[in-house]
């Protein structure tokens, strides 16, 4: 069945098994699509480009990574190691004002070219309809981790979460789900009220030394630096901190291992966890947030 990118000439760049799936779809939906630094040749309507500008040659749009680059602009290419794509003031160049940017997130190197040729860029990672349905297996994939490193079950564990966006409330609902004594610390009063209408405990921004007291387990999803040493030292040594907030993550992990405290950054879950499922809610959104970006040309 068309798509409401029939005919529309693509370019994906690299990727992983999450960006299989979108180009799956692309293509299923009748979408010209061009992949590089990503294995597609096998899907139906896909046409493997050997360099970055032969895949940009007359695209329209790019797709470029959920887990998007390194700082240095270099595409994240884990199925087809040897490629080397840089998302740099060349590629930046190439698309000018004309062929919009879709990535996860932008490196601050990668938005200054971005902003120095005037590239209209997308962050998926910031769009709520993709980032609320991708909260499910990151939460899914943070559980994972604390059951795999906890000496306890869930069922019973004392659980914090630092943080109650997106993420912090699908984390709270399924540990909460599981059995365990969930309690939440956040800034907003609004999520604390939140919190205490899904029945879970509720601690104020300035109570966060004392909420991390008595827990088995701290889940933060804040990307700033709150998890601090002083954080850290009223945390009981057997703690887990498993901190899925974007690089760096919000907890102080030098100071975590100098206290023997066991702290994990957990980055990019949805593609680690459930790489279908995640190219899937790719494959669900992209199409329409392309198709509305170019109808504004």
């Amino acid at each position: 069945m068309a798509g409401p990118l029939a005919g529309v000439p693509l370019a994906v760049v690299g990727g992983d098994r999450r960006e299989l799936e979108l180009v799956r779809a692309l293509a299923a939906g009748g979408a010209k699509v061009r992949a590089v630094g990503l294995p597609a040749a096998d899907i139906p309507g896909v046409e493997q480009s050997a360099s970055l500008v032969e895949a940009l040659a007359g695209a329209r749009a790019v797709v470029a990574p959920m887990a998007g680059t390194d700082h240095a602009g270099r595409v994240a290419t884990p199925l087809v190691p040897e490629a080397d794509l840089r998302l740099d003031d060349a590629f930046m160049a190439a698309l000018g004002t004309a062929v919009p940017l879709f990535i996860g997130t932008l490196k601050p190197a990668v938005a200054r070219a971005a902003a120095a040729h005037r590239v209209r860029v997308v962050e998926l990672a910031a769009v709520d309809e993709i980032a609320i349905a991708n909260s499910v297996p990151t939460a899914e994939g943070a559980v994972q981790i604390a059951m795999e490193r906890l000496p306890v079950t869930i069922h019973g564990c004392a659980a914090l979460v630092v943080g109650f966006g997106r993420c912090g409330t699908t984390l709270g609902r399924l540990l909460a789900a599981m059995g365990a004594r969930v309690g939440v610390a956040a800034r907003r009063p609004a999520e604390l009220a939140r919190a205490e209408e899904m029945g879970l405990m509720s601690w104020p921004w300035a109570a966060l030394p004392e909420a991390v007291a008595e827990q088995d387990v701290i889940f933060n999803t804040v990307p700033a630096p709150v998890l601090s040493r002083g954080v850290l030292r009223r945390t009981r040594p057997d703690v887990l901190i498993v901190d899925i907030a974007s690089a760096p993550g919000g907890t102080d992990f030098q100071a975590a291992q100098e206290l023997g405290r066991s702290a994990v950054l957990a980055l990019g879950l949805p593609g680690k966890v459930a790489p279908v499922t995640a190219g899937r809610i790719l494959a669900r959104y992209v199409p329409e947030l392309i198709r509305t970006e170019l109808e504004r040309l």
